[in-house]
């Protein structure tokens, strides 16, 4: 059973990810230090995995740490999750996301070298991108713009740091530049789980529904957009997650693959809330204020390399990633995860 180090796998995007490995035959081991995880969430992953983990609680920025995760364990690839990912936080903690977002890379790609693992999948973001020009749909071939928020800078530098070591042929990288994950497993077993305030708005919406938070904020209600506010690319996770599973399997012919992964398809944020009510039946407690720092004004993927290079494309619309984020929310009130 080839083994692929999940770093970050207990983080939203990264549980999903082990799920969907176990079931495509890999056997996943799981490095987090649970910054913005939490442990309580892990026998769940299990449970949906049938059997439990390898998970080794530390930083991967922490080279003697990684070394001796790499010395136990021969690896075929590795799925690099592990960074701090909201852009608001950023703007306000700059050197916070540099220090942990560029460490964690440089330590990851060096023992990769070191011990011989040339795949990597890097967990990269459309941010990279910047405010597009022109055409708000963007493709792989999409000039990089000048990202938004210390976050982007984070990945598209981060990105270089991966084109540039690969350059040596020592390692070979697909970059999956995704765009905006919502959702939750369907079981409602699993899900984005913020520590403190939530950064991204659906687990806003739900906190909201279910009456933890007060009220939820649109930031920006005079964007260029049809109804005045941001227009995204919502993915559900679990669509997202087996884009991952496309990407360990596929057989680089060059040094560096970049791909985009989206839905094709953009929703404005008034879009989203109105389809949180119409599928949950909860009436939103909202207010517009006013613009957030580092929030790009629309954007969405042109996904054909995804189709071509991976034979994969989104199957779940953002009604079913609503569906599944509120059986998360419930759930996870119910038995007290936190």
């Amino acid at each position: 059973m080839k083994k692929i180090l999940v770093t970050g796998g207990a983080g939203y995007i990264g549980s999903h990810c082990v799920v969907e490995l176990v079931k495509s035959g890999f056997q996943p081991i799981i490095i987090d230090d649970f910054s913005n995880a939490s442990p309580a969430t892990l026998q769940n992953v299990f449970d949906l995995c049938g059997r439990e983990i390898p998970v080794i609680t530390g930083d991967c920025s922490d080279e003697v740490l990684l070394r001796t995760v790499f010395k136990a364990h021969e690896f075929e690839g590795v799925i690099h999750f592990a960074a701090f990912k909201a852009v608001g936080e950023s703007v306000e903690h700059p050197i916070k996301y540099y220090q942990n977002n560029l460490n964690g890379v440089l330590s990851v790609v060096k023992m990769m070298e070191e011990f011989g693992v040339q795949k990597l999948v890097f967990s990269s973001s459309c941010t990279v991108y910047g405010t597009p020009t022109g055409s708000v749909k963007v493709t792989e071939e999409t000039p990089l713009g000048v990202p938004n928020s210390p976050y982007g800078w984070t990945k598209l530098m981060a990105e270089q740091i991966i084109k540039d070591v690969a350059k040596n042929g020592k390692i070979k990288a697909v970059l999956l530049r995704y765009f905006n994950p919502i959702g939750a497993h369907e079981s409602g077993k699993i899900g984005e789980l913020p520590v403190g305030v939530p950064n991204n708005i659906v687990p806003y919406m739900t906190q909201t529904a279910a009456g933890i938070r007060e009220q939820l904020t649109v930031f920006g209600s005079d964007y260029q957009t049809t109804d005045g506010t941001c227009l995204r690319d919502f993915i559900h996770v679990t669509d997202l997650a087996i884009a991952h599973i496309a990407a360990i399997n596929l057989e680089l012919d060059k040094e560096i693959e970049i791909i985009n992964i989206g839905t094709g398809k953009g929703t404005s944020v008034l879009e989203l809330i109105s389809a949180f009510e119409e599928v949950t039946g909860k009436s939103l407690n909202w207010k517009f204020g006013p613009r957030r720092a580092g929030d790009v004004e629309a954007i969405f993927a042109e996904v054909e390399k995804a189709h071509k290079i991976l034979n994969w494309s989104a199957k779940r619309g953002v009604k079913k990633a609503i569906e599944d984020s509120w059986r998360w929310e419930q759930y996870r009130l119910k038995h007290e995860v936190v």
